[in-house]
């Protein structure tokens, strides 16, 4: 540890340190300690500062400061604050004072303050090294990256060769993907220290970044060249040889198999990582074809780990039984069969083994593999099993033979006690786990009245499963039935309260059932205490934010659901920022290959699914910000001046005392926070700030909501541009936007995606109708457009010589008995000719609910599915404005869903007054007060896990 530096005495300045004090000297030993407790405050982790120019020529440099020496030092940033503006005193000028000095304040979160300083010291020199460092230091800390860069390159005009200005601007631009800059940048970090390890490896870092492969592997085979024979030391084997696999990976990037292999071989003794070099070895063996060799150690890494799918995988692609979709010939299945065979002899606890022959195997073949494979697991009762077999019912047939199968377990089981061809008898639990099996089965299938009929059975016989209420409750959920689905969760979360992913379950779908107080109220259970909804929000919890703005949304209450939505979108831009500090840390580490595969899926974060979810939402609640805008303030004191004087003073009153109340309170935690954040070693702690609009009303008050929603829509295009909803969500914002091109543009990605699609053929009716319902184009522009989608339009085939009621006709004939197209086809009609709003109705009432394939023993299902009646029924109510139609397609689907609450089905919870009262007491917008109410009297569920809302409740 280095020694510990003596601090200067400056409280008896006026007396003993007084010509100290006149002078230079004084000032730049102040502008030091400023530097000391900068570089502690905010963790720079500088091993030395070496600023030149401070006075007098002087150079200074600053003993290396370590976490030890952090730890003797009792520091307070308030200590540097003072030192600083003792220097500034004494010579007002002093560039470099007033910079650290901001940096601190910077750290004391007085940004204002800290900028203004910083500005002052860079008027007064602008060829200051420092100011300007100091300057991107305190737009890095803000994240404004792109002006940070711009500052340290201004500081290093003054100062080329300053290595810590170079390290910090490499970092920013590794950061900002400016790969051409990070590479130079990188490479005067090498010719200024060409002994540092860390600027070889993160120049040869940059150009493989920089799509420069092989200049990064004759890098790195340079800095090889200059490492002794007996490199590397026990204490850096690991680093050495992972940036040795990073090499070999490279070379195989390169297309160097040859080589590679040949390196691998050479360097594998100083490889530590052998599971990795194994893993490289046949990798690049399959790819030179030699397949003996690679099969060999494919064997050998199956002994180690059984269980990987990987390795199974490659083992075929060596035997030459791969296909990459899962078609096989009759003679490949039966190799395969006889492959898997021998595998399962040999390792008898594998699962893998004897799950992957069920995707390939048919026939016979196959029920007899299900057979095997289902029967163990039945009678060790695993839960998952239904989720391990549901790819399989992507498969033509094979979830006939699978129902079979089951069923005639469950008749032996229940006639015998035993198995099929066996005759000892099994535990009492099978029959349980049989009708588990067997509900979920007939729920992914669509036969729900089956489905529950299994699962009640199953709780008959043990009532103390909890998995067995919460299928249950998912499948009331497929059947339409939300606030049963919720109670029946919450039913299942109560009888274990220590298991959080039970409890996440039931918040899921109290959201879905638009139960948002509740389910609120039931999350915070697993959070820490104090401010737990923003607990939530600090953990990231997606999912949550994610399904509570969607409920949100379907109750009308854009500002919560936009501050739900945006949230999540502030969590990717944190992921983003999170990686800034990789930068550094894997290269001093030597993780390369994690390193760079992190940077790769950063590069794609946005195309997550949540963030995709999170976008679409917030683009639709623009839109609907958009087509219906909040009432204005003009129209709010319109109609306050309509009320009587009394009530309008106390309206008045009442929101004077509000805005006062909630202005004191932000104050008083703000000040608690300021008091309570500053930990033992002085070093300020994060204060968590104060949620000005819980509500997100300010949210609301965009100039330009559509303008908003297409940021999200150009992230979405860059991320998410195989998906059909990100061109329906384009189509619809530039339709509004008037942009006719960008509109069009979303068409011909729509008809590229799916021409078939019924959103497909909305858009592209009434883009075209609206085109040709425009005005004669007057401006160049407007006939540059005229002229482009004149061109254009000969080119769609579905358009090709036809008028656009032909072309929905022609549309109509195609698809006849698919429910949504005829209801795509019904609204175009309607679009074209308002005037044939009855034929519109009748197309879809003249549909029929067809039988789908036949569906195993117990009956078939029909077609429709409930999410499209709900939104036909929507559109007889909302666009075509028939109240009549609209009720008799209601009462037409409650009999095809009896378990929908929408469509108040028969045996739904919401054709029961007594289950409605009981369990409906919380629905209207999750208000938690009269969920209070109605626990205090006893006649409805508890977060706490009182069930009497169940005793009368039939489904």
């Amino acid at each position: 540890m280095t020694d510990r530096p003596v601090r200067p005495r400056v409280e008896n300045t006026d007396q003993t340190c007084f010509s100290l004090k006149t002078s230079d000297t004084y000032c730049t030993l102040l502008f030091i300690w400023s530097t000391v407790y900068c570089c502690l405050l905010l963790g720079v982790g500088l091993q030395h500062i070496k600023y030149h120019s401070i006075s007098s020529c002087a150079a200074i440099t600053c003993a290396p400061l370590t976490l030890s020496c952090a730890l003797l030092i009792p520091l307070h940033r308030s200590n540097g604050v003072f030192s600083s503006s003792q220097g500034g005193q004494s010579l007002q000028a002093h560039r470099q004072t007033l910079s650290m000095k901001g940096l601190t304040l910077n750290c004391m979160d007085r940004k204002a303050e800290a900028y203004e300083l910083v500005r002052r010291g860079l008027k007064n020199d602008l060829k200051s090294h420092v100011c300007w460092h100091v300057y991107g230091l305190l737009y890095r800390s803000d994240r404004e990256y792109r002006e940070a860069i711009k500052c340290y390159r201004n500081a290093l005009r003054i100062d080329a060769d300053n290595i810590e200005i170079l390290r910090d601007l490499s970092l920013l631009q590794a950061q900002m993907r400016d790969l051409t800059g990070f590479v130079e940048t990188r490479q005067k970090l090498l010719t200024l220290k060409p002994n540092h390890r860390m600027n070889w490896i993160g120049f040869a870092v940059a150009h493989h970044l920089n799509s420069s492969g092989s200049k990064a592997i004759e890098i790195l085979e340079a800095y090889e060249g200059t490492l002794e024979d007996d490199y590397p030391p026990d204490n850096e084997r690991c680093e050495h040889g992972e940036m040795l696999l990073y090499k070999i990976s490279l070379l195989e990037e390169c297309g160097f198999l040859e080589r590679a292999l040949e390196e691998l071989h050479k360097k594998e003794s100083k490889i530590v990582d052998k599971l990795a070099l194994k893993e490289q070895e046949v990798s690049l063996l399959v790819k030179l074809g030699c397949l003996g060799e690679g099969e060999k150690i494919f064997r050998a890494l199956l002994s180690m780990n059984p269980d990987n799918y990987k390795y199974y995988e490659g083992l075929q692609k060596c035997l030459g039984l791969y296909s990459e979709h899962g078609l096989y010939s009759a003679d490949d299945i039966d190799k395969l069969d006889a492959f898997y065979k021998s595998l399962r002899q040999q390792y008898t606890w594998s699962s893998a083994v004897k799950r992957i022959p069920l995707d390939f195997l048919e026939g016979e073949n196959f029920r007899e593999a299900a057979d095997n494979y289902i029967r163990p697991l039945l009678i060790k009762g695993v839960p998952s099993l239904f989720s391990d077999l549901c790819p399989l019912y992507d498969h033509p047939g094979k979830a006939d033979i699978l129902e079979k199968l089951i069923l005639e377990l469950e008749h032996s089981i229940r006639k015998t006690g035993t198995y099929p061809g066996r005759s000892e008898k099994e535990p009492p639990s099978t029959l349980m786990w049989i009708l588990f099996l067997l509900a979920q089965h007939y729920d992914r299938r669509g036969q729900f009245d089956v489905a529950l009929n299994k699962i009640d059975e199953a709780i008959d016989h043990t009532p103390t499963v909890i998995d067995l209420y919460s299928v249950k409750g998912r499948i009331l959920k497929h059947a339409g039935d939300l606030v049963a689905a919720a109670a029946l969760a919450d039913e299942a979360r109560s009888m274990d309260l220590a298991d959080r992913f039970i409890n996440s379950e039931c918040v899921k779908r109290m959201l879905q059932a638009d139960q948002v107080g509740l389910a609120e109220k039931t999350a915070v259970l697993f959070t820490k205490d104090g401010d737990q909804h923003n607990n939530l929000h600090d953990m990231q919890c997606m999912w949550y934010e994610l399904a509570s703005g969607e409920s949100y949304y379907r109750q009308g209450d854009l500002g919560r659901a936009l501050k739900n939505f945006l949230a999540i979108e502030k969590h990717y831009a944190d992921m983003t920022e999170d990686q800034f500090d990789f930068h550094s840390y894997c290269l001093r580490k030597m993780t390369l290959r994690a390193y760079v595969e992190m940077l790769k899926f950063q590069d794609r974060l946005h195309s997550h699914k949540y963030f995709h979810k999170a976008a679409v939402g917030a683009i639709r609640c623009y839109m609907k910000l958009y087509d219906s805008p909040p009432k204005s303030m003009v129209e709010e004191d319109e109609e306050m001046a309509k009320l009587p004087p009394s009530l309008k003073k106390k309206m008045r009153q009442k929101q004077r005392k509000a805005e006062a109340r909630a202005k004191k309170e932000a104050e008083e935690k703000n000040e608690e926070s300021s008091a309570g954040n500053v930990s033992k070693f002085g070093k300020r702690q994060h204060v968590k700030p104060v949620d000005l609009d819980p509500n997100g009303e300010k949210l609301l008050q965009v100039e330009d909501p559509l303008l908003e929603a297409t940021k999200y829509l150009k992230l979405l295009q860059n991320n998410s541009s195989d998906f059909l909803e990100t061109h329906l969500l384009s189509f619809e914002v530039n339709m509004r936007r008037q942009k006719i091109l960008l509109a069009f543009q979303a068409v011909k990605q729509l008809l590229r995606l799916d021409a078939d699609n019924p959103d497909t053929h909305r858009c592209l009716i009434r883009f075209f109708h609206k085109v040709d319902n425009m005005s004669a184009p007057v401006t160049d522009a407007e006939k540059l457009i005229w002229r482009v989608l004149e061109a254009e339009r000969p080119d769609l085939s579905q358009l090709h010589g036809k008028s656009l009621i032909e072309a929905n006709n022609c549309f109509l004939e195609k698809h006849k008995d698919s429910l949504m197209h005829r209801a795509a086809a019904a609204e175009m009609l309607f679009v074209l000719d308002p005037q044939k709003k009855a034929e519109a109705i009748k197309l879809i009432e003249d549909s029929t609910n067809s039988v789908m394939q036949a569906n195993g023993a117990l009956g078939a299902v029909k077609e429709w599915k409930l999410k499209d009646c709900i939104s036909v029924h929507k559109f007889l109510g909302a666009v075509l404005v028939d109240p009549g139609a609209a009720s008799r397609w209601k009462t037409r689907c409650a009999e095809y869903f009896p378990f929908s609450t929408y469509f108040e089905g028969i045996r739904s919870s919401a054709f029961s007054k007594s289950a409605e009262d009981k369990i409906l007491n919380t629905r209207q917008n999750g208000d938690l007060n009269n969920h209070h109410e109605a626990t205090q009297r006893g006649d409805s569920y508890s977060v706490n896990g009182k069930l009497e809302a169940f005793n009368n409740l039939t489904i």
